[in-house]
């Protein structure tokens, strides 16, 4: 099962291994299964500080379940886990981030990309929001995120 991306967030000074800015394995990413759309059941997070009262009242006010991680377990969040490792993988590792604006800037196009062009193996190499597929016609690249990716296309002659 895929999953859709919800909201993920950065720290203004990141942490040791990650660099100011950069999205850290506390760094508010919540995931709920594509089926679900505009809802979420549940938002399983660690125990960082940065989840204050008011996140959590709001957390409980859009009728979603906490679930917390044990201190230091990442294995107990492989969702987030391995989407923080492909939002570094596929995209921060190569920028140069300048500003918080920047950021959000290049996650933004990178959650496009994730959900509209980047094939998933659980959806048998197919993207979260589908598209129509021709069968006939020139094939063109497409560059997304300042050509760091392409997405493939034909066009009707």
């Amino acid at each position: 099962m895929s999953r859709q991306i919800l909201s993920c967030g950065g720290s203004a000074n990141g942490s040791a291994d990650s660099g100011p800015g950069f999205p850290t394995r506390s760094a508010g990413v919540a995931v709920a299964p594509a089926p679900l759309k505009n809802s979420a059941d549940c938002l399983i997070r660690d125990r960082d500080s940065r989840y204050s009262a008011d996140v959590r009242l709001r957390i409980q006010s859009l009728g979603m379940q906490e679930i917390l991680t044990a201190s230091r377990s990442p294995w107990q969040n492989p969702y987030a886990e391995r989407l923080i490792s492909s939002i570094r993988r596929e995209c921060l590792n190569h920028y140069i981030i300048l500003n918080a604006r920047h950021l959000k800037r290049t996650l933004s196009s990178y959650f496009r990309y994730y959900h509209e062009s980047r094939t998933h193996l659980g959806l048998a190499n197919q993207c979260p929001f589908p598209r129509e597929a021709l069968n006939v016609g020139k094939i063109v690249a497409i560059p997304q995120l300042g050509g760091l990716h392409h997405r493939y296309e034909r066009i009707a002659a």
